[in-house]
């Protein structure tokens, strides 16, 4: 059986370097995902339409801030309260659980936007995938719609879960005489949480994984088309499948390593009370979010024209402010 050697405690200095990385992959995420709301937000102050793509991308943005505070707080309450020796506390098991709920609303909407992508890009010529594509570009706000009342009713199970776990096992150790035996129900209760909360991503997983595929195929058999047709390189078709294609892969190799990171620190948490590795864990659990906003931010176009207004204003403002002069002094 695998044995880490505990390590019940750091250094000063690692938690001192541990909560300042933490502090800049906050400040990194909530800049990068603001700045997506505020231009999406701005839009609609302006009275401009947006498009199904802006509103998921929104929606997706608002739950990032939402992870990349709760990763701040995870981080703080690891490094400043949270004891190995000692079982996980009820704040810091609060924590995870949310932070697995929004991953999971993250997750639907991503797929929602995979699906959307995958019927405006996508050249169907069979009957049922063409019906559904064209479903799901007239249908795509009642789909989100239905994506966050499910989104809510899957919060609302996961909560009842944890509460229902948590309460009876606080009351249960007041009358248990082994201690030993106690710990192993609790870290069992909130094993059993963490699997709960994490069944509702199957569904948005494979759908995601399918809707990517189809555009992987798409754009495959695009190429093969361009190749024999001898088109040039600016067609506008080959453009949006591969943008649409590094937005999926990024985020789906983005959520593997958060997902893995946080399966890993849960047995470094409860049975291996390793410090370091759960510090490492979650470092990689923060920079997700804050990466995968870089790429959007990258690859959207509206968002690349609102840097570069930004930069122009900023340094527009840099040449008109004036330069004061003082005169001469004459005798």
């Amino acid at each position: 059986m695998l044995s880490l050697t505990p390590v019940l405690t750091v250094s000063y200095e690692a938690k001192i370097s541990f909560l300042f990385l933490s502090a800049m992959e906050f400040a990194v995420g909530i800049l990068a995902n603001a700045f997506i709301v505020l231009v999406n937000v701005w839009d609609v102050v302006k009275k401009q339409p947006l498009n199904n793509c802006d509103i998921a991308l929104l929606c997706l943005s608002i739950t990032r801030l939402f992870l990349q505070g709760l990763l701040l707080l995870d981080a703080i309450q690891l490094a400043c309260f949270q004891q190995m020796k000692d079982p996980l506390s009820h704040n810091y098991q609060a924590i995870l659980t949310l932070w697995m709920i929004a991953n999971q609303v993250s997750l639907w909407l991503a797929a929602c936007l995979s699906l959307l992508y995958c019927s405006k890009i996508v050249r169907f010529s069979h009957t049922f995938p063409l019906h559904v594509a064209s479903w799901v570009s007239r249908r795509f706000l009642q789909m989100l719609l239905v994506v966050l009342l499910l989104s809510c009713i899957c919060t609302a199970l996961c909560l009842w879960d944890f509460f229902c776990r948590s309460h009876p096992m606080v009351t249960s150790l007041l009358h248990l005489n082994s201690t030993e035996f106690s710990l192993q129900i609790a870290k069992l209760n909130f094993f059993y949480s963490f699997i709960f909360c994490n069944v509702g991503s199957v569904p948005p997983s494979l759908a995601f994984l399918v809707s990517s595929g189809v555009l992987v195929i798409s754009l495959g058999s695009h190429m093969r088309t361009m190749k024999s047709q001898t088109s040039g390189s600016g067609d506008p078709s080959l453009e949006a499948h591969i943008r649409a294609i590094i937005f999926l892969i990024s985020f789906f190799c983005f959520y593997v390593v958060s997902f893995c990171a946080a399966l890993i620190s849960i047995p470094l948490l409860m049975l291996w009370h390793n410090k370091g590795g759960v510090m490492i864990c979650i470092g990689m659990m923060a920079a997700c979010p804050s990466g995968h906003a870089a790429i959007l931010i990258s690859g959207n176009a509206k968002l690349r024209r609102a840097i570069e207004t930004m930069l122009f204003w900023f340094q527009s403002r840099q040449k008109v402010r004036p330069v004061h002069k003082v005169p001469p002094r004459t005798l």
